[in-house]
């Protein structure tokens, strides 16, 4: 096992507009890219409540509400905020250059496994 960090090329900036996210089928991965202010953080896009589509959810701050059930999630930890059971989404390094969002597909992690480390 090695920590290398690969990096995919996804998309263009300008695909992902401001203070939204877009669902990107990257592999066998379906990730959810955000535009935070110039700032783009990915995440897994499935809610764990009931697997709604995290990248329709409305982002306030750095986080995002799902869409069916309104659990929300911070962006940067993946943690569920002001929930009553913990949970968590995956969220993945992320880089630009050249204009091109890169995501290191390899490094998700989840907050408790950080915990537990």
């Amino acid at each position: 096992m090695t920590d290398q960090i690969i990096w995919t090329a996804i998309t263009p900036v300008e695909n992902i507009p401001p203070r939204e996210g877009r669902a990107v089928n990257a592999g066998s991965q379906e990730i959810a890219i955000f535009n935070i202010g110039g700032r783009y953080l990915t995440i897994e896009n499935k809610c764990p409540h009931k697997g709604g589509p995290l990248c329709d959810g409305i982002v306030s701050g750095t986080s995002v509400v799902c869409p069916l059930h309104a659990r929300r999630f911070d962006l940067e930890t993946g943690m569920a905020v002001r929930a009553t059971e913990p949970a968590c989404v995956a969220t993945y390094p992320t880089k630009v250059e050249g204009g091109v969002i890169y995501v290191d597909l390899a490094g998700a992690r989840k907050a408790y496994e950080d915990a537990a480390a």
